[in-house]
């Protein structure tokens, strides 16, 4: 006896295996993100640490360039908020693809519990 599949239930099979996808892809970038905010907010504090007047190089391409503090303070303060913001809107989409996902599995139970299948 074979048990083939209604197209509609292959249909959200497929959906849910690529909302799969979508949340591995955004697990990896605010991976990613969490990352570079952390860095960014251990640079923040290595620098108030630091004399006023102490000499600061900031990596731009493969070299290094001399700067001052207030300048690399503000343009790490300006990458936080950034970073902040690119988290907050990951979550979210996070969020999102969960509630997503379990719909899915969920109207994946009823269709296949529910007799549909021919």
């Amino acid at each position: 006896m074979t048990t083939e599949l209604p197209p509609q239930v292959q249909h959200q099979l497929a959906q849910l295996q690529q909302i799969q996808q979508q949340a591995q892809a955004l697990a990896t970038q605010k991976a990613q993100v969490t990352s570079a905010l952390n860095e960014t907010e251990m640079a923040l504090e290595e620098l108030k640490k630091l004399e006023e007047d102490a000499v600061i190089y900031k990596n731009v391409g493969q070299l290094l360039i001399k700067s001052e503090r207030d300048a690399v303070s503000n343009e790490l303060a300006e990458k936080k908020e950034t970073l902040e913001l690119r988290a907050r809107t990951l979550e979210r989409q996070e969020e999102r693809i969960q509630k997503r996902f379990q719909q899915l599995q969920e109207q994946l139970r009823s269709a296949i519990g529910g007799g549909e299948m021919a």
